[in-house]
């Protein structure tokens, strides 16, 4: 019986294709330890999200006070700053700690072209030889993951002069908050469909900042010829323009390749209408979704919709906890951990007539996951024995599912065993799977109670596509996604 789940723990998948064969486990302002709004700036977290693997790190510079030197910060003056430069020496000291793939550093500039050659000062020394030149205005294809081993790679939009903007109030609707957790519950409950569209007063109440660094006009181009040439030089993947509307946008070009970023409003709207057009786009270039900026409380997204249309940064705030974060802890076990994940086939190829593969298209049944869960056990080693009651002996359940496409999932569960601390279900579920390379299967365990709401015992999601048929001891992790000491469920895979 091995305790491993997945196939290989080690980087197996094909590492010599270019970077946009791959998604990224991207994070999302990088630099806040916890709220959107009024949490410190700190390269702590920057660190922590390293360690776990994150490659893309988002970095947000502003000017200080004196407009003398640059400051990570988010919402100006809602948030305690923090020096560029210590997070900087945090990245190279931590990024190939976990991974020996590139990171890629994503600057979200608000600087002026002074400024700006100090930047570009500051990571030429702090990184030296392990930044990525471009080696001219742009690059017709991006290079693959092996062969920027050990490399850091800046992607930014064309330089643009620092702007002057009042701080901002924002007042969370109860409404949205609801809105927020029905998100998360959505993806972990019976029947997961795509997020819906958010309304139009969502899309007003986008993050101003999130707009204004990815929407460009005709000016650019004079502001890029004014800007440092030394910052110029260091941008290997940059940020392009949405103009024109999505669809033009996403118009491919052969002779350079972009990095597009959209809202996760504007994605789902994108999907569908120009789900094909979002594929096809991400053959090649770069595509990021970022969440909406009324998600104050750091809470996160329904990744599959993302990952269904080729993209290969999806941002996720990874200070935040929830469902959706758990899925994508998941997602990145796969392939050694080590950060890129190979997209599957079918979104890099085209048929006959040039076509690609449609999101929406219904599919046949591929393949089929039949799962037992056995027993579980170690709760009474790694918890206090009145965490969950405090005169008996827990109740615990196990709900096991599948986190794909929306023909793939669904959510059943075990029966309850009442007072046991190591509880046997020795209960099957079979899983039909029209898309097998985007799955995740989800476990979560509770202790139910009969007064109150269910108590947490743990939870893990695990890649469809690195399971190993037989019996396995899975590991479980607790709401942060730290893995519990001795907790775990014995199961068994089998495909048929």
């Amino acid at each position: 019986m091995s305790t491993q789940a997945n196939s290989s723990a080690s980087v197996h998948h094909d590492m010599n294709a270019p970077l946009s064969h791959y998604y990224i486990f991207t994070g999302h302002n990088s630099y806040l330890t916890g709220n959107q709004l009024s949490s410190d700036c700190s390269d702590v977290p920057i660190i922590k999200a390293l360690t776990r693997g994150v490659r893309v790190i988002e970095l947000d510079m502003w000017p200080n006070s004196t407009k003398d030197n640059v400051h990570i910060l988010h919402g100006r003056t809602l948030t305690t700053p923090v020096e560029l430069i210590k997070c900087l020496r945090s990245i190279k000291e931590h990024a190939f700690v976990t991974s020996p793939y590139p990171v890629v550093i994503t600057l979200e500039d608000h600087l002026t072209p002074y400024l700006q050659a100090k930047v570009a000062e500051m990571l030429t020394q702090t990184f030296g030889e392990m930044l990525f030149y471009p080696g001219g205005d742009c690059l017709a294809e991006l290079p693959s993951p092996e062969a920027l081993k050990n490399r850091i790679i800046i992607s930014t939009k064309p330089p643009k002069e620092y702007l002057e903007t009042k701080p901002f109030k924002v007042k969370l609707k109860q409404s949205q908050k609801e809105k927020d957790i029905w998100d998360e519950e959505e993806i972990w409950g019976s029947e997961p469909p795509d997020l819906e569209a958010e309304s139009d007063a969502d899309d007003k109440n986008e993050n101003r900042s999130e707009q204004e660094e990815e929407d460009f006009d005709d000016s650019d181009n004079k502001l890029l010829k004014n800007s440092a040439p030394q910052y110029k030089r260091l941008i290997a993947i940059r940020a392009g323009k949405k103009k024109g509307g999505l669809k033009k946008s996403l118009k491919t070009c052969t002779d350079e390749v972009r990095r597009l970023s959209l809202s996760e409003q504007e994605l789902v709207k994108g999907a569908a209408s120009h789900g094909t057009d979002l594929v096809r786009f991400t053959q090649k270039n770069l595509l990021r979704v970022y969440p909406k900026g009324t998600r104050f409380n750091s809470s996160n997204y329904n990744p599959l919709v993302a990952w269904a249309h080729g993209v290969q940064m999806v941002a996720f705030n990874m200070q935040g906890y929830g469902k959706s974060l758990w899925l994508m802890h998941g997602f990145f076990r796969a392939n050694g951990g080590c950060g890129y994940v190979k997209k599957p086939d079918f979104l890099m190829e085209n048929g006959p007539h040039n076509q690609v593969f449609d999101p929406s298209a219904k599919l046949p049944v591929k393949k089929t996951l039949k799962v037992r869960v056995y027993m579980g056990d170690g709760w009474r080693l790694d918890f206090s024995k009145t965490h969950f009651d405090s005169y008996s002996p827990p109740d615990f359940y196990t709900k096991v599912g599948i986190a794909g496409v929306p023909a793939d999932s669904i959510t059943k569960k075990t029966q309850v065993i009442v007072d046991d601390w190591a509880p046997v279900w020795d209960e099957e579920f079979i899983f039909p799977l029209t898309v097998p390379e985007l799955a995740l299967l989800r476990i979560v365990v509770y202790e139910h109670d009969r007064s109150d709401k269910d108590d947490f015992g743990g939870q893990t999601c695990l890649p469809v596509s690195e399971l190993k048929s037989g019996i396995r001891a899975i590991p479980i992790y607790d709401h942060k996604g730290e893995k519990y000491n001795s907790v775990k469920l014995l199961m068994r895979f089998e495909f048929i």
